[in-house]
């Protein structure tokens, strides 16, 4: 998918010289795509990471279960 992305100069002349000493002669829009998956892997949350009853891993219907046993 292409999307536009407005830049400053200064960015692009960065990005132009990491792409040129990249020992892989990388493009400018591969380095792009490659920084947006380190953002996206570094942002992405785990299941594990959500809050509240089942963040230790403990089944829905197991919690229930215990939850009625105390009444």
């Amino acid at each position: 998918m292409r999307i536009t992305v407005e830049l400053t100069e200064i960015q692009v002349s960065q990005l132009d010289k990491i792409a040129t000493e990249s020992n892989q002669k990388i493009s400018r829009a591969a380095l792009i795509r490659s920084a947006i998956d380190a953002f996206i892997a570094a942002n992405k949350k785990e299941a594990n990471d959500a809050f509240g009853v089942w963040r230790n891993d403990q089944d829905g219907l197991e919690y229930q279960e215990n939850i009625r046993r105390e009444w």
